[in-house]
C-alpha cells in the first residue's frame, strides 16, 4: 500500500527536544502544543516520503499504563493511536517499561501486513534495530528521523542510523513549533497571576468564631499557639492565604496541647473545629462546619441511571481532554442538568467558594480516572485540585447567569 505511517517513541522525541531547548531531557522542563506536533509530524512525514498518511502511532510510558492527561488529547486526535507502556520509578528516577517492545510488534506487524510502503521512525534505541530489518526484508522504506542534539551530544544509536534507508534531522526550528521551554521563576521573577476563579478559592477565610475561640484565651492571652504568617485557606488542601490575615488556623497538634494535661475546661473552647483535608475536601470532626441544607443536595450518582453512566463514560473517553479545569466544567455540567429541583444550585451557589464535602469527594474521584494522581502517593496535586473545583465554580456560575439574564427582544 502506498501510504507512509509514523511511529514516535515520545520518551525520545520529547527528552531530546528538552535537550536542547532547556538543557536537560527533563519533560518537566518543557511545554508542548501537541495539536501543533502532531500536524507537523504528519506534513513532514507526508512531504518526505511523498505518501499519504495511514495513522501515527505514540508510543509512551505512563504510570500502572493509566492515560495521563496528555494522551487522552492525543488519542482522540485524526489519525493517532496511542500506546502506552509501563513507567516505574527507581532510585528516584522514572524509567518506561514496555515501549521498544511495543514498536517493536508495530513495525514488524505493519511490514508484514503490508499496512504501508513507508514508516517512520522518531527514536534513537538500538533496540529496534531487529523491527527495522524485518520491516524492510518486506519490502517497507524505513525513514529515521533524529531531534537535533544538544551541543555536541550524540542522540541515536549508530547502528540504526547505519541500516536506516533515509535519515533526517528535526532541527531547532522545526521543534520551537510545537515545543517551548519553561521559564523558571527567579528570586527577582514576578510570578504569573492565578486564575481569578482559583484565587477566590484560596482566599476564602474559615469562621472567625472557630478561629478565635482556637487561638485565644478567656483572658484574652495568647494561648501559646504559634500563628502562622498567613492563614490557612482554600476548600481543602491546606493552602496559604493573603500574608494579611491576623489569625492562624490552629494546627491539630495546637489544638491537642489545648486540651492537654492539667488544661482546665474553661481553656477547652467549645466552638473549636478541627478541619483537615481528604478526599472529601474539609472534614469535620467537632461541631457542624457546613449548613444543614447541604446534607440535602444529591450527588450525581444518586442523579444517573445507568444509561447516563454508560453515555458519561464514553463522552469521557472520546471528548473530554482530562485538563483538570475541564473536567471539574464537566462534572458540574453533568449534575446540573440532572437535578430535579434547580433550587439546589441556589443554595449550592451560596456556600461558595468551598463545595459540600459529599459532592467534592465525588469530584475528586471522578477526576482520579483522568490520571491526575500524583502516583508517588495516590493523590491529586493541589494545584489541580484547585482548578478542578474552580471548573466546577466557573461552570455554576455560568448556569446560575444565564438563568438571571434579562430576556432578549
Amino acid at each position: 500500500m502506498d501510504r507512509c505511517v509514523v511511529l514516535v517513541d515520545a520518551g525520545y522525541l520529547l527528552g531530546a527536544a528538552a535537550s536542547l531547548l532547556a538543557g536537560e531531557p527533563s519533560r518537566s522542563r518543557i511545554t508542548v502544543d501537541h495539536a501543533a506536533l502532531i500536524q507537523g509530524l504528519r506534513d513532514r512525514a507526508e512531504s518526505d516520503t511523498e505518501r499519504p498518511l495511514l495513522r501515527i502511532y505514540w508510543f509512551d510510558g505512563a504510570p500502572d499504563r493509566v492515560p495521563q492527561p496528555e494522551h487522552r488529547r492525543l488519542r482522540v486526535m485524526p489519525r493517532v493511536t496511542v500506546r502506552l507502556g509501563a513507567l516505574t520509578r527507581s532510585d528516584g528516577r522514572w524509567a518506561q517499561k514496555g515501549v521498544d517492545a511495543a514498536m517493536h510488534a508495530e513495525l514488524t506487524e505493519l511490514a508484514r501486513n503490508r499496512a504501508c510502503s513507508d514508516v517512520v521512525l522518531v527514536t534513537g534505541d538500538g533496540d529496534l534495530l531487529p523491527g527495522m530489518m524485518a520491516a524492510k526484508e518486506h519490502g517497507v522504506a524505513v525513514h529515521l528521523w533524529a531531534v537535533q542534539a544538544a551541543g555536541s551530544d550524540y542522540n541515536q544509536s549508530e547502528d540504526l542510523v547505519a541500516e536506516a534507508d533515509e535519515r533526517r534531522v528535526l532541527d531547532r526550528a522545526w521543534i520551537t513549533k510545537a515545543v517551548r521551554a519553561k521559564e523558571l521563576g527567579g528570586i527577582c521573577t514576578t510570578p504569573p497571576a492565578p486564575r481569578p476563579e482559583i484565587a477566590a478559592i484560596l482566599s476564602a477565610p474559615l469562621p472567625e468564631s472557630a478561629l478565635a475561640a482556637a487561638t485565644e484565651r478567656p483572658d484574652g492571652e495568647p494561648s501559646g499557639v504559634q500563628h502562622p504568617p498567613a492563614a490557612r485557606t482554600g476548600n481543602g488542601t491546606g493552602e496559604r492565604g493573603p500574608a494579611a490575615a491576623p489569625k492562624g488556623v490552629p494546627t491539630p497538634k495546637d489544638l491537642a496541647a489545648l486540651r492537654g494535661p492539667g488544661t482546665q475546661a474553661a481553656q477547652h473552647p467549645a466552638g473549636a473545629t478541627l478541619r483537615w483535608s481528604s478526599d472529601r475536601g474539609w472534614v469535620d470532626r467537632t461541631g457542624i462546619a457546613e449548613p444543614p441544607e447541604a446534607a440535602s443536595l444529591p450527588t450525581l450518582a444518586q442523579l444517573t441511571t445507568a444509561e447516563q453512566g454508560w453515555a458519561d463514560r464514553e463522552e469521557d473517553i472520546t471528548t473530554v481532554g482530562g485538563d483538570p479545569y475541564e473536567v471539574g466544567e464537566v462534572f458540574a455540567r453533568r449534575w446540573m442538568e440532572r437535578l430535579p429541583d434547580q433550587g439546589h444550585v441556589q443554595r449550592l451557589s451560596a456556600m461558595y467558594p468551598r463545595i459540600p464535602h459529599r459532592i467534592d469527594g465525588e469530584l475528586l474521584r471522578y477526576a482520579a480516572r483522568f490520571g491526575l494522581l500524583a502516583h508517588k502517593d495516590d493523590q491529586i496535586d493541589e494545584h489541580d485540585r484547585y482548578a478542578i473545583r474552580a471548573g466546577f465554580w466557573r461552570e455554576v456560575g455560568v448556569r446560575t447567569a444565564a438563568e438571571h439574564a434579562p430576556a432578549g427582544d
